[in-house]
């Protein structure tokens, strides 16, 4: 059995699905579970709407909702066009979904109020559409399908709008319930990104959690491979919009992958490699346009050579410096420092200390006002605004001859600060964000475009 995972970029159009539906023919003698996201640009859509409805504002919600309508009905009219009544149940059940959302969202609109609960259940619907669409176009292609509701199986905690999963239960569900509604048939269909709790309320798994809910479910069902159908070739030495001669990498490791992933590198949700460890479930990053491309194998370590694998990146950085005299020759002062950081819910990324000085890099669009407030009682604070975090990305990095000359050599601008990984796997800088763009391309020169670079 494998999990094939399907992107809303594979699945954003009537060519997109029908490409879909081929793919997954090919692949029946596996016996696959494909999970689906919602259509490209649906989910910004469906945020949308949650906004306009806690502003009163109806009008507006309401042309947003047409949107949303009309984009899903245009697509399963034209997708199932040769089958009449399929596409007649399948549109008509799209158009009851989007009366159920219209009449959710309205009563919000009236009391101008929306919890977490309410806007997991909004932006839910994304998945739902998409999924009832494409599992009729399989079926129309003759595909035996069992289109199954990811919410009694996926269970998280209580956090709606980023749920954490509860393992065991999900572990004891996903075999139960593919199981019991795939009886029969050639193919189960799921959506990603949506959950519920152990009460059944709804709750999602954040953004990009598509790929982490394909991973569970492969993990659950001790599957044979997972494949994440996206828009690119695989995964790459660098974001070919930044690198217009970035290359696909062949291989990469689960340790890799989950580096590249956490550092910024777009291609896979930073937690699915997780559960493919536990499982030591194989990856295939594919691009569902191009479905003959050989893509990039994610495996263990051992079967992975060492080198430098990736150029990642991240923009919207604030580096926090922290001074203080009481950290010279002084024990527990970094577990209070973080401890402020965790109360406050505020993730850091990168880390450097020196006698009296700590930096650290954090996300710009987290608040850490609290954060700075605390800190300030005992330390001096500077707050660097505007900066990107680079990353290099690669197994026994550190160990590989010339890799700092070609890290620093190739670089003119200000490095604010710099960050080895305690795992050999990652050496991180950050610049001005205006420098991003030209210090990524330097460096992945010097890494994969010179002669003897690879």
């Amino acid at each position: 059995m494998i999990v094939m995972k399907f992107g809303g970029t594979s699945v954003g159009g009537c060519e997109e699905m029908a490409r879909v539906v081929s793919i997954v023919q090919q692949k029946l003698d596996q016996r696959p579970v494909v999970v689906t996201s919602a259509m490209s640009g649906m989910t910004d859509l469906l945020y949308r709407i949650a906004d306009k409805a806690e502003q009163h504002d109806e009008t507006a919600m309401e042309e947003l909702l047409d949107k949303l309508r009309n984009h899903h009905v245009e697509v399963a009219e034209r997708l199932l066009e040769r089958n009449v009544d399929v596409m007649l149940q399948t549109t008509s059940r799209v158009n009851e979904i989007c009366d159920e959302l219209e009449a959710y969202t309205k009563a919000i609109c009236v009391l101008g109020e929306l919890s977490d609960r309410s806007k997991a259940l909004i932006i839910s619907n994304g998945e739902l559409l998409s999924s009832t669409i494409l599992a009729s176009a399989m079926q129309v292609a003759g595909i035996k399908t069992a289109w199954v509701d990811a919410r009694k199986m996926m269970i998280t905690n209580h956090y709606h709008l980023k749920g954490e999963p509860v393992i065991p239960e999900i572990e004891r569900r996903v075999p139960q319930v593919i199981a019991e509604e795939g009886n029969g048939a050639d193919v189960v269909l799921t959506q990603g990104f949506i959950s519920a709790d152990m009460d059944g309320e709804p709750t999602v798994l954040g953004r990009g959690g598509s790929d982490y809910s394909a991973s569970l479910i492969a993990m659950a069902l001790n599957a044979s491979a997972i494949e994440i159908w996206t828009d690119v070739d695989g995964v790459l030495t660098a974001d070919p919009n930044k690198v217009k001669t970035a290359k696909r990498l062949e291989r990469i490791s689960f340790e890799e992958a989950a580096e590249m992933a956490h550092f910024g590198a777009k291609v896979l949700h930073p937690l699915t490699i997780e559960p493919a460890i536990k499982k030591n479930i194989p990856i295939y990053v594919l691009n569902s346009r191009k479905p003959g491309s050989v893509g990039t194998s994610i495996l263990d370590h051992s079967d992975i050579p060492d080198g430098a694998k990736s150029i990642s990146y991240k923009e919207n950085i604030l580096v926090i410096n922290i001074f203080s005299t009481k950290m010279i020759n002084a024990s527990g002062f970094l577990g209070k420092v973080f401890d402020i950081f965790s109360v406050n819910k505020v993730s850091v990324d990168l880390i450097s200390t020196s006698e009296a000085n700590i930096s650290v890099t954090v996300d710009d669009g987290q608040d850490i006002g609290k954060v700075l407030e605390e800190l300030s009682e005992f330390a001096t604070i500077e707050v660097d605004k505007g900066k990107a975090q680079i990353s290099v990305v690669g197994q026994n990095l550190i160990n590989q001859p010339g890799v700092l000359d070609k890290i620093f050599a190739p670089l003119e601008e200000r490095i604010y600060m710099v960050s080895q990984g305690a795992s050999l796997i990652n050496l991180s800088i950050v610049v001005d964000k205006q420098a991003m763009d030209g210090t990524i391309k330097a460096i992945h020169n010097a890494f994969f475009e010179q002669e003897g670079a690879l």
